[in-house]
Formats: structure tokens, sequence, C-alpha cells
């Protein structure tokens, strides 16, 4: 198999990132203004359902793409996967309804709390996804690990107890810029939690569906979002009905929705790369990056106020990310490699 140039795996590894970084960063700064902006607000429900159309679309031609453009081995390739095999559709199910919800509840937290300390707490799924990585997958976690975990619960601790002043008023109250929407800082971050939940337990039941069959990722997204769509018009017709009667489905939308819906939507695609050409710790820099882009840029946007509490505990986090990723295993055979370069044909042979 011809391998690609080095000088271009490390151009797509480092544009990746970048790409990662900034838009997760942007992704919360952009949530946050989009619910807090004056003007009518848009439905965050049919924002979701939006963003599942657009990963529709874009895995459609992925998939068009990857059957040599033809028409007719498109149709053979979804309904051999979709309509051929309907236990395995009903399996994904689970993960499309679970994705729904946690979108959602992701609206409802960038709507009461900050995106700084919105971007910080989020980070928690790493934990949930630990957790059932190790129940479910029956992972082992290195002691480092476990270690990141904990370090990560204590930095999201800390960033939350350092939006909360003296005499208990949330710090957000103060920050609440003229028109904004009422904050619930218990509300936004019992729905931050929500979706880090979510976010665990549907990630580790999709890591395990690619795993246990032959289908690509891009198939797999197509399954994930035609199951979506049902689920996410019962989300808003459940959650919004009323409104959607009177005002329409796409009451509040300009540019800057059909903006966040496409950032939204090209946010699975854009870690798909990450993982293909980059690891866990480049990854895991990527997110701290982002954190401190949110924090920054939150200063001046949303006139945040930077504390020293909040540093601390948004330093935890990203040292939480650093040592999560660290495989001390892989550490090891990377020394011995460089000590002595015969013993990487070895180590290649054991991967084997």
């Amino acid at each position: 198999m011809k391998m690609a140039p080095k000088s271009t795996s490390n151009n797509l590894k480092y544009l990746s990132l970048i790409t990662l970084t900034l838009q997760n960063a942007i992704l919360g700064l952009s949530m946050r203004y989009a619910r807090t902006r004056p003007g009518d607000m848009f439905l965050s429900s049919t924002a979701v359902v939006m963003a599942e159309v657009a990963k529709l679309v874009t895995s459609l031609v992925l998939v068009f793409l990857e059957e040599g453009k033809n028409v007719h081995r498109l149709k053979a390739a979804l309904h051999n996967t979709i309509v051929k095999q309907p236990m395995d559709t009903l399996k994904i199910c689970v993960p499309s309804f679970l994705y729904i919800l946690q979108n959602n509840l992701l609206y409802v937290s960038a709507s009461h709390l900050d995106a700084a300390t919105y971007q910080v707490t989020y980070q928690l799924k790493i934990l949930t996804t630990a957790v059932f990585a190790v129940i479910i997958l029956r992972k082992k976690l290195f002691p480092t690990q476990w270690g990141a975990l904990v370090a990560l619960v204590v930095g999201v601790a800390t960033v939350q107890l350092a939006q909360t002043d003296s005499s208990g008023t949330a710090a957000s109250r103060q920050q609440q810029m003229p028109g904004e929407p009422d904050q619930n800082r218990l509300l936004g971050l019992s729905a931050a939690l929500g979706a880090c939940f979510l976010s665990g337990f549907a990630g580790i039941y999709f890591e395990k569906m690619l795993k246990g069959a032959d289908i690509s990722v891009w198939m797999r997204n197509i399954q994930l979002s035609l199951l979506s769509l049902p689920f996410g018009l019962l989300t808003c017709f459940a959650n919004d009905g009323a409104k959607l009667t009177t005002s329409g489905f796409f009451y509040g939308y300009d540019g800057f929705i059909w903006y966040l819906i496409l950032l939204q939507a090209g946010g699975g695609l854009i870690v798909a790369v990450v993982v293909k050409y980059a690891d866990n710790i480049l990854k895991g820099f990527a997110t701290s990056l982002a954190i401190i882009i949110s924090c920054v840029a939150s200063m001046y946007l949303f006139d945040f106020n930077l504390t020293l509490q909040f540093t601390f505990g948004a330093a935890l986090v990203i040292g939480s990310i650093f040592l999560y990723g660290y495989d001390p295993n892989q550490a090891a055979k990377q020394k011995i490699i460089k000590l002595n370069p015969d013993s990487q044909e070895r180590l290649l042979a054991e991967k084997v």
C-alpha cells in the first residue's frame, strides 16, 4: 500500500487540529451570542433538526464519492445497509435519540452559562465517556487517566464555584447585558451535565456499533441523521408546538443562525478527520486551546470577569485533558525506538 508523503500527512494533521480548535471555540461563543442577542429568538429545537439535515446531506455526498460517484451504487449501498438490515438500523435509534436530546440540552446550557464556563463544564464528557468505556467496552484505564478524571472533576467544580460570589449571587447576573433573557445558572449547569452524560453513553454505544460491523463511518452517520430527524421533529412539537403553529418553523432565522447550524453540523466531520490524522494528545491540545480562546473572547464580547479561581479551575481541566491522553506504554515504546532504531521493526511486529 502506497503511503502518503510525511509532509502531506503532517499538513493534514495540523490543519485538522487548527480547524477543530477554531470550531470548538467559535461554536461555544456563537451559541451563547445566538441565545442572548436582542431580537426575535429562534427555536433551538428547529436548529437541532436542521443541523441533522446538514449532516445527512454531507454524509450522503461523502458516501456518493466513496461509491465512485455512481448514483445506482449509492442507492444499492443505502438499501443494503438500511433496508436489508432492519435490526442493525433499529439499534442506531438509541444514539440517534440521545444525540437529539444532547444537542437540545447544549442550547439550554448555552442560554444560561457564559461561553467560558460552558466550554469548561462540557469537558466533563471526558469523564462520562471514560466511565461508559469501562462499563460497556471493558476498557482498562491507566492510573494516570483515573488521576486525570479526578483533576477534571475538581477543575470543573472550581470553575462553577468561581462563578458564584461570596453572597451566593450568581456572577452571571452581574454580567448580564441589557436585553438578555433571564439567566438561571442551575438550569444551565444541569443541562450541561445532562448533555455530558448523554454524550458519553451515546459516543461509546456508537463506537461499539462502528467496531461491530463493516460499515463506513459516513454510512453510519447517514443512519444516525435519518433516524434522528423523526426524534428531532417530535421534540420540536413537544417543546415548541404552540410557537411552531403561530410563528412557523424558521421563526427568528437569519444568516447568523444558518451559519450556526452549519458550524454545529461540521463539528462531527472535523473530529473524524482529527481522529484519522492526529492523536489523542494533539486532540486534547486543540480542546484546551479552544477553552483559552473562549475565555479571552468572552472577556471582550460578553464582559466576562476572569478571576484567579476560574483560571485555576480551567488550568486543572486543561491539564487533565493532556494527562488523560498520555499513554505511558506508548511513550516507553517511543523511547526505546529513539535509543535503538533497529527495535522499531520488532515493536511493529508486536502490534500485528
